[in-house]
């Protein structure tokens, strides 16, 4: 195990009618807040309302910065850092997914930088300095609720980057919240909250018993719980599962002491930057071809992966061969639930490898479980096709 220090001062707030608890925090940070939302799903499933009865009642200021994109541009990043500056606002209320936080850590960090918000994404700043930041999940997916890391496309130089900005001050997770997503959405969270775990866990990290441990239990809690959730989407304790297990599938737990990799997100995001598209189907699409790419670097991990994780019976098998029957287990799963399996799922040819291979290395190769070059990226992106 590597050395590591543990920080997340993140308050969450889980359970079914937890938004009261909103009152309060209101009553610590301010009255004049910066509402952050997607597209409106939240007015349609009543969630709106209940907040603006609480805004009412509390006497608050409140402007809103509604339509954060699925992938959330750097455009909509700057025009919520201007509402902010303009109103001198108190605090940020992000309520949706992982997009919405995402955006509302840049803004919430941007709004206290003189330079552009840009500049962290690019590595030349490092964010020291953050407005107050509450999120209310509406989607099991990022973890974007108790974490640092925002991840933003800057959709004029087709880039897409992540970094560390800050985290929310408390998040307040009811499952109910995530009842209304869709059947497409939530198969985009369930491979998300997957891959997370999965960039964390294939490392070469000796004697980390309890992070594997940890890890092994989020990704079956996740397989037991996606199949009674697309049986019914108001299953509240599958949904429960779900939500706790994204959060804890990236909230700093799993990495302790490990070397952890991100080699796929970094091709994901290349992808998404050039076509936006869905972040947890571009991932349900590459991770599997990664494996593939990669898994002799470590057969006794993939191994493990695949006897534990997918009930793979070793006997009469070789250990490649049980590794590669756990690999084919990641497919058949995100098959079974209707994720993308190939990047002409989304109507996406070979005429961009290039391009894409390209941005998916701005900082040098990536990965950790193995270096990928710009070569390596293009070959497994060609087994995506």
């Amino acid at each position: 195990m590597n050395p590591f220090t543990f920080y997340n001062p993140t308050e969450l707030i889980f359970g079914k009618g937890q938004l009261n608890k909103l009152e309060e925090k209101i009553d610590q940070l301010g009255k004049r807040i910066l509402l952050v939302y997607g597209g409106g799903s939240i007015k349609r499933s009543g969630l709106y309302d209940k907040l603006q009865a609480i805004f009412q009642k509390k006497g608050c200021n409140v402007l809103e910065l509604a339509g954060v994109e699925p992938n959330p541009r750097l455009s909509t990043v700057k025009k919520g850092i201007s509402i902010i500056r303009e109103n001198e606002l108190d605090w940020i209320l992000a309520v949706g997914g992982g997009s919405v936080i995402d955006c509302s850590k840049a803004i919430a960090v941007g709004a206290l930088y003189d330079g552009d918000v840009w500049d962290f994404y690019e590595r030349k700043a490092k964010a020291e300095k953050a407005l107050p930041l509450g999120t209310v999940l509406t989607l099991a997916a990022t973890g974007s609720e108790m974490n640092r890391g925002s991840v933003v496309t800057n959709w004029e130089t087709k880039q897409k980057h992540g970094a560390g900005m800050t985290f929310p001050t408390f998040s307040i997770l009811d499952p109910e919240n995530t009842f209304t997503v869709p059947k497409n959405q939530t198969v985009y969270g369930i491979s998300d909250t997957l891959s997370h775990v999965f960039e964390q866990y294939f490392s070469h990290t000796k004697e980390i018993p309890l992070q594997t441990g940890f890890a092994e239990t989020i990704m079956k809690t996740v397989i037991e719980n996606a199949r009674k959730v697309l049986q019914n989407l108001e299953d509240y304790d599958a949904r429960a599962n779900l939500m706790l297990s994204s959060t804890f599938a990236l909230n700093g737990l799993l990495a302790t002491g490990v070397e952890t990799d991100w080699a796929t997100h970094s091709i994901e995001h290349a992808v998404s930057a050039v076509y936006d598209i869905p972040h947890g189907g571009g991932l349900a699409i590459i991770f599997p071809n990664w494996m593939k790419y990669v898994y002799k670097e470590n057969v006794p991990r993939f191994k493990r992966f695949a006897v534990e994780v997918w009930g793979v019976d070793p006997e009469g098998k070789t250990d490649e061969e049980v590794a590669l029957a756990g690999i084919d287990a990641v497919r058949a799963f995100f098959n079974e639930i209707g994720a993308p399996s190939r990047l002409a799922d989304y109507n996406i040819g070979d005429d961009k490898l290039d391009v894409m291979a390209e941005k998916a290395l701005p900082f040098g190769p990536i990965g950790n479980f193995t270096k990928l070059t710009k070569e390596d990226v293009y070959e497994i992106l060609k087994m995506c096709l």
